[in-house]
């Protein structure tokens, strides 16, 4: 179920108690088991309906008996099933001793697990860790996902890829690559932040007929952010507008020999609609900004005192793209520091608060840390911000306040609303600069009214479904940052009619860059 934000998500223990007090209201946990059990079967089927012959792959508890009944299933639909036992079958009891037992009736055998054992089927199976993995994955099991790693075989994923964690997305030492995935009851938040995206493959919720939002006790942990937030966010505007109605922003950065990102953020604010943007940069960078873009103001600012007049006249700064950390930039911050505007701050923008404003603390802005830049503004580690992007972003917003974008694969916004995690992106965007179009984006839609709220989350949509689309059109490899700014455009105005927005696997399809 979907509401106005998006989908609810959870944490692993949240679904657990969802789960028992499903069975607790009088619905069998076998029967639920089952039903689990065949929503795996029938997307496996949909997905390779060819298939003659699967190995499964169990380990213990409530995961494995999905795996058990799954086995039982295919056999009755007279498939060749191989199943391979992490632990013993008569080990398990209640609802997973049952699934065993019903495995049996099928006429299957279990084969113990051995290290080079042969795996037979066409398609791996994976039943051998479920969601309540919490620390790393120990053997027998590391060698097993090993192994099904290496066999290069389609893998089915029951509830999750094993060694994924269900609450961050971090891989637990090990973890198996999915080519589907099919989670139960409610979706985890680690299906989709962190390492998610390597691991997960096609993503399918089953809720098994049940409605976690009824249990008001139990707030999702995040939401996955929907898409349609866009036309609800940016309606068309009044056909007597005006630029002064959309807003003035001020872009600050670009300190001597580094032009480029401030360059970069002012044009893609000028293409998600701000009414006027000026740029205060190095006087050295004037004469590329003209040239790369008219439209933008730009103002060659030598010190803190010539930047105070333009602030003065703006509804919105953005600093800190190619701000760097000499004097020069830590002036520009220190006067965009001393406005009360709404401000967003990116790139050695964070880095200059990390090191002069270690306690700088605002309602009104916007920051959009990677997880390096994360973990400088929390004297931690990158590695530590990504096995737990959840409590990082978290942490960050209750030091420095207002709203807070973490970057990478599984973007996270943390506000007043509470966690908002984008389900959009692709790898092409590990390039040069597509942090500065981000924050382009948002000091954009700051600057046409939206709220801190609504501005980091459609800001961040925007961003990564741009990214997408331009992907469709001419693949991952050499994505530039500049390639967003016009399909972001088109997906700002929505109801437009584009080829390449409505129908993006279409080769011949109109490219707004041209």
């Amino acid at each position: 179920m979907t509401d106005s934000r998006g989908r609810p998500l959870y944490l692993a223990e949240q679904v657990r108690e969802i789960d028992r007090r499903t069975i607790a209201a009088g619905v069998e946990g076998f029967a639920l088991m089952q039903q689990a059990a065949m929503a795996a079967y029938d997307a496996m089927r949909k997905t390779w309906p060819t298939l003659r012959r699967i190995s499964v792959c169990c380990g213990s508890g409530n995961n494995a008996g999905d795996g058990y009944v799954l086995a039982a299933l295919a056999a009755c639909d007279g498939l060749s099933v191989q199943v391979i036992a992490l632990r013993d079958p008569q080990e398990l009891d209640g609802d997973a001793g049952q699934a065993v037992a019903m495995a049996r009736r099928a006429g299957l055998k279990f084969q113990p697990w051995q290290p080079n054992m042969r795996i037979s089927g066409e398609l791996i199976v994976d039943a051998l860790l479920g969601t309540g993995l919490s620390g790393a994955v120990r053997e027998p099991f590391s060698a097993a996902i090993d192994a099904i790693n290496a066999a290069q075989l389609p893998v089915l994923a029951v509830d999750i890829p094993s060694g994924l964690s269900a609450d961050s997305g971090a891989v637990l030492g090990r973890a198996v690559k999915a080519d589907l995935t099919v989670t139960f009851i409610a979706d985890k938040l680690g299906l989709h932040t962190g390492s998610a995206s390597a691991y997960v493959g096609t993503h399918r919720l089953e809720a098994l007929g049940v409605e976690a939002s009824r249990q008001a006790d139990i707030e999702p942990c995040a939401m996955l952010l929907d898409e349609m937030l866009i036309p609800r966010c940016l309606p068309p505007r009044a056909r007597d507008a005006h630029k002064g109605d959309n807003g003035h922003l001020l872009v600050i950065g670009g300190a001597p020999g580094f032009g480029g990102a401030a360059l970069l953020a002012s044009e893609t604010a000028a293409r998600l609609g701000a009414g006027k943007v000026s740029l205060a940069t190095a006087p050295a960078h004037v004469t590329a900004s003209l040239v790369r873009c008219p439209e933008v103001m730009v103002h060659g600012i030598n010190s803190k005192g010539e930047l105070e007049a333009l602030i003065e006249g703006a509804d919105v700064l953005m600093v800190g793209p190619g701000i760097g950390k000499g004097a020069w930039g830590q002036a520009m911050l220190q006067a965009a520091l001393a406005s009360d505007k709404p401000l967003v701050v990116d790139a050695d923008g964070l880095n200059l608060l990390t090191t002069h404003w270690p306690l700088e603390y605002r309602d009104n802005w916007i920051l959009t840390p990677h997880p390096g830049e994360a973990a400088r503004l929390l004297e931690s580690s990158a590695g530590e911000v990504q096995q737990d992007r959840r409590q990082a972003i978290t942490e960050l917003r209750r030091r420095r306040g207002g709203a807070i974008v973490l970057k990478g694969a599984g973007t996270l916004v943390a506000d007043q609303e509470g966690i908002a995690v984008c389900p959009f992106g692709n790898p092409g965007m590990a390039s040069g600069g597509m942090g500065d179009a981000l924050s382009g984006m948002l000091g954009a839609l700051l600057a046409q009214g939206l709220s801190l709220d609504e501005a980091a989350r459609v800001g961040v949509l925007l961003h990564a479904l741009a990214a997408d689309r331009a992907v469709a059109a001419a693949g991952e490899r050499g994505l530039l940052a500049s390639d967003l700014a016009s399909y972001a455009r088109f997906l700002s105005n929505p109801g437009l009619s584009n080829p390449i927005l409505n129908n993006p696997g279409t080769s011949d399809a109109y490219n707004p860059e041209e």
